[in-house]
């Protein structure tokens, strides 16, 4: 398939209109002297925080329910959902090389865990 320059500016155009969209304003207000804005991506970024954080909440249910510490497959799968929403936030939505970087090493790590976890759930089922 042979791509036209048309075609090169309307996909250029859908994608800086699908960006301008993800940076719009949906919330924008002054509280005590500092301004708030709340856009798409910052909800996408709040919602992988959220995650990323609860999975502790979940490790220590797990833990008080065993009476030792268990790390569940639900602790990885939202360590993994958690770091992908955060790195597309600090990537597309920032553009934050720290934030990047901070949350790079956590994703290998909890992805390498996850597929761990899952591989020797598999073998304990055989």
């Amino acid at each position: 398939m042979t791509i036209s320059p048309p075609m090169l500016l309307a996909m250029a155009t859908e994608a800086a209109d699908h960006a301008s969209f993800m940076n719009s304003r949906l919330v924008h207000m002054q509280c005590y002297g500092h301004e708030i804005m709340i856009t798409p991506w910052k909800l996408i970024g709040y919602l992988g925080t959220f995650i990323f954080a609860s999975r502790w909440f979940v490790q220590l249910y797990f833990s008080r329910k065993y009476g030792r510490v268990t790390m569940p497959t639900a602790f990885w799968i939202m360590s993994v959902v958690g770091s992908a929403l955060l790195l597309s936030y600090f990537i597309f939505g920032k553009n934050d090389s720290v934030g990047v970087l901070s949350n790079l090493f956590p994703a290998f790590v909890s992805a390498y865990n996850l597929f761990l976890d899952l591989k020797h759930a598999k073998s304990r089922i055989d």
